[in-house]
């Protein structure tokens, strides 16, 4: 199947959205609430036939092994679990031979209870659930509508996810607050709630009315440029030591997939965008998550396909901007083929020479770039000779030991840290 404006890719990313904007939280730094003006006159629920058509057209759109059905919100839980109940229905209905439906569920964790999370289990729901810390951190922001803390809620959400074996991850939004204590963060993931994936989302909120894209100021919510570097390589120095292979951060995945070459595993790192398109829950298409807006509604899946709508040209135009309007600061930088100007909605700030286009957070990840550079390295060099990854962790430990315990080895020598290169070009390079 073809548009009519372009070639349809194989596969696409859809958010859906089945209670639109509506929330039983008021997370302050939720871009997303302000959404609801766009339907004045909704009742924020999507339709069975609308679910239908989305599971169908999502199926039959893809022409991969693998097609995700991806929840959303707002908060999707206010759905009900019956209508989910449904959607696996539909989708057991469309499947095609030998191929593979996986759910992603995104929620605060409110209203989870044990029939919820026997339910994920059961249909192996993917579930991320957002957490911002320990409770002192979390509860700055994530509260709910009586002005409530949230974290003793969501911790027992954990716990079930837990009771149930259902997969999770954790999405941690990263504000101007927790922002100054990355260890704290990430050891409470680690060892209090012993999560094995977690994803870090940096805090950029626009300082306007609308809740669009616009404008080139922040809240005072918002991670600083320099504040989310030194939070990303605080954590990074604890995980490159001692987790690797045993904790998973898609930041830190995402990162070290562009220095294997590979950039666009997670996609603010990808060299252009366009492929993960968000489903209101009236049918309404947008160009992506963070771009539900008027001048980026593609269509409606009732009246034009959704496969169609993704390969049109106004959306292989938004995808191309990416790469087309990256300043000659970015075109230039030694980090260019890892994060590719990062992601769209940030890049509202001049470069040092009053370009347009700079990323708001380039100063903090390019800071973060140079001091992970050289594992990094090391690890793209060990996942190329077939090795693992976690080989870098009795590396960096005999490299930091220092020459003393070196002094008998011959310059082309097999170095002791193990990486498998001569001494010379590896932890002999630091006595030189």
């Amino acid at each position: 199947m073809s548009g009519s404006d372009g070639e349809v890719p194989p596969a696409f990313h859809v958010m859906a959205k089945p209670t639109g904007a509506r929330c039983n939280l008021a997370c302050a730094y939720c871009f997303f609430l302000k959404k609801e003006e766009l339907y004045p006159d909704s009742t924020f629920r999507m339709t069975d036939g609308v679910m239908e058509e989305y599971i169908r057209q999502t199926i039959e759109g893809h022409r991969v092994p693998q097609v995700t059905i991806a929840w959303q919100g707002g908060e999707p839980t206010l759905m009900g679990l019956d209508f989910f109940q449904r959607a696996v229905e539909v989708q057991k209905k469309y499947a095609k031979p030998k191929t593979r439906i996986e759910n992603t569920f995104q929620t605060n964790g409110i209203l989870l209870d044990d029939e919820w999370c026997h339910f994920f289990h059961e249909n192996q729901f993917l579930v991320g659930l957002s957490m911002d810390g320990p409770a002192e951190l979390h509860d700055t922001y994530r509260r709910d509508r009586r002005g409530r803390g949230t974290f003793d809620r969501v911790l027992k959400a954990a716990r079930l996810l837990q009771k149930h074996q259902v997969e999770y991850n954790i999405l941690c939004a990263v504000n101007s607050t927790n922002a100054d204590y990355p260890q704290e963060v990430y050891r409470f993931f680690r060892d209090e709630l012993s999560a094995q994936y977690i994803q870090f989302i940096p805090i950029v909120e626009r300082n306007n009315e609308t809740g669009f894209q616009e404008g080139n100021t922040v809240t005072d919510r918002s991670v600083r440029p320099d504040q989310w570097g030194r939070f990303l390589i605080e954590i990074f120095d604890e995980w490159v030591r001692r987790d690797v292979g045993r904790m998973f951060v898609l930041n830190f995945d995402g990162a070290l997939a562009g220095w294997l070459g590979m950039a666009g595993t997670v996609c603010v790192f990808s060299p252009t965008c366009g492929l993960g398109v968000a489903l209101e829950h009236n049918g309404d298409l947008y160009s992506c998550d963070h771009f539900v807006e008027p001048d980026h509604l593609l269509g409606n899946i009732l009246t034009t396909p959704l496969a169609e709508l993704v390969g049109s040209e106004k959306q292989r135009r938004f995808g191309a901007v990416k790469r087309d309007t990256l300043p000659r600061y970015c075109r230039e930088c030694a980090f260019l083929a890892i994060c590719n100007g990062e992601c769209p909605k940030n890049r509202f700030i001049e470069t040092p020479d009053g370009e347009a286009g700079l990323n708001y957070l380039c100063k903090g990840y390019k800071a973060f770039f140079a001091h992970a550079d050289r594992p990094m390295r090391m690890m793209a060099d060990l996942l190329r000779q077939g090795r693992f990854a976690d080989e870098v962790m009795p590396m960096l430990a005999a490299r930091e030991k220092g020459p003393a315990n070196q002094a008998r080895v011959g310059r082309n020598d097999p170095c002791p840290c193990g990486s498998g290169l001569k001494y010379k070009k590896c932890c002999g390079l630091r006595t030189r």
